[in-house]
């Protein structure tokens, strides 16, 4: 049985990051910034009853006679006694007979072809933190995104128009910005588990390594980006942000009304439709709100009863990062058009070479992790690196047939017939897509 640290590490970080947000609020309301302190303790309160609301239904507490859990929960402090009884039951097991066991048959990664299926005994105990563990993944993934996320833009654009930085201010930042990360990994590793169910999954520090520093450039650089853009062009910066979100939380909706599939009715089987579609928009939320900030790893289909997409498609991957790019770019050369004396001591060349590198350097690392480190990748059809070259390839086949139609319309009117170009065929353009997994 496992030490249950992933979810002290939810725990701490939770705890961690609201002290210091509500000891920066008070210092707030001592300097009479009554707008920085309603915002930080908005960024740090709704987060928390969310968490709260999402420890109670996934361990269906208000189905059952636990008045002083719920109470704890209400007082904001249920990650704590979660903690508290996961290593519990970590450190009781053992000493006490289990009552019953549960068989689990997993299946072992390929070697030499051969795939051979393992089966398990679960005990009670190790079933309870297994629900523990599901529990904090998810409620990290909803602390990073929509509690850290938004609390580090903000404390940053302080900074920024402050033109210095406090050590509570600081600390806190720090904090979310390993919120985040954190909150990411989890998606990463939430996303393996759920497309290779069936597998036992190990996953290498080499690969936490290496995902942590994918999610720490590439959040990092959303994030300066954002606030770089703000603190100039601050009546853009909510259509930018709104644009965003509201494209990826109508993505799922689009292709589930698209697909006349119906109504999703095995979430919970004791919700009505009314507080399914609830579930379902609160769901759709969250993975706007990754998506703003980064790659979310898990794509929601709501039309599969496990409301994941299990396929791994490079295209996606590759078309979300191309225009996030692209976007990040735009959003900085705004800024440079329009920047104030203020940054007059920043090397603008500098600050924005470091921009595009730190972004580039998180897709080497996410492209490194999913080429070596990812614990599945001898299931996968084809590696990124085929996909990336591919796709290569397909642009240059396309460009050549855009430059022969071209040819074609320009040809003069006396050309001979038989110094025609030779046409592309339909198997040819067919040949050449980009391979997904």
């Amino acid at each position: 049985m496992r030490l249950p640290s992933s979810v002290l590490v939810s725990v701490s970080l939770f705890t961690a990051e609201t002290t210091a947000a509500l000891y920066l609020s008070s210092t707030y309301r001592s300097a009479g910034d009554q707008i920085w302190q309603c915002f930080t303790l908005l960024f740090t309160l709704v987060p928390s009853v969310l968490v709260q609301l999402t420890l109670i239904f996934i361990h269906r507490d208000l189905s059952r006679d636990r008045p002083l859990v719920l109470l704890l929960h209400i007082l904001q402090l249920g990650p704590i006694i979660r903690c508290l009884d996961a290593f519990c039951i970590y450190g009781s097991a053992g000493k006490v007979e289990e009552p019953y066991v549960t068989i689990t048959r997993k299946k072992q990664m390929p070697r030499e072809g051969q795939t051979e299926e393992v089966e398990q005994e679960v005990g009670q105990a190790e079933g309870k933190l297994v629900t523990h563990r599901a529990a904090f993944a998810r409620t990290s993934v909803i602390q990073a995104f929509l509690g850290s996320a938004p609390q580090l833009t903000l404390q940053l654009y302080i900074c920024v128009l402050g033109g210095a930085v406090s050590i509570g201010r600081g600390t806190l930042m720090v904090i979310s910005l390993l919120s985040i990360v954190y909150g990411a990994l989890r998606c990463n590793i939430l996303a393996i588990k759920i497309r290779y169910d069936d597998y036992e999954v190990s996953v290498h520090p080499l690969a936490y390594l290496c995902v942590f520093l994918w999610r720490g450039f590439e959040i990092a650089t959303r994030v300066a980006v954002l606030v770089l853009f703000s603190s100039v062009l601050k009546v853009w910066v909510l259509p930018v942000v709104s644009a965003n979100f509201v494209l990826f939380f109508l993505h799922p909706w689009v292709l589930f009304w698209s697909s006349r599939s119906p109504f999703p009715e095995n979430i919970e089987k004791t919700l009505t439709r009314v507080g399914t579609t609830i579930v379902l928009c609160m769901l759709t939320f969250l993975y706007a709100g990754i998506n703003v900030f980064c790659w979310s790893a898990v794509q929601l289909k709501l039309d599969d009863p496990d409301l994941i997409d299990k396929g791994q498609a490079w295209r996606r991957l590759a078309v979300y990062y191309s225009l996030r790019f692209v976007e990040n770019t735009g959003l900085t050369l705004m800024w440079y058009i329009h920047r104030t004396e203020f940054y007059q001591w920043v090397d603008v060349p500098v600050l924005e070479l470091s921009l595009l590198l730190g972004y580039a350097t998180a897709v080497f690392f996410m492209l490194l992790f999913y080429q070596f480190c990812h614990p599945c990748r001898q299931l996968f059809s084809s590696s990124p690196a085929q996909g990336f070259w591919e796709c290569c390839g397909s642009l240059c086949l396309l460009r050549g047939t855009l430059s022969q139609s071209g040819s074609m319309r320009t040809k003069p009117p006396g050309k001979d017939v038989g110094d025609d170009p030779p046409s592309v065929t339909k198997g040819d353009i067919g040949q050449s897509l980009c391979g997904t997994v």
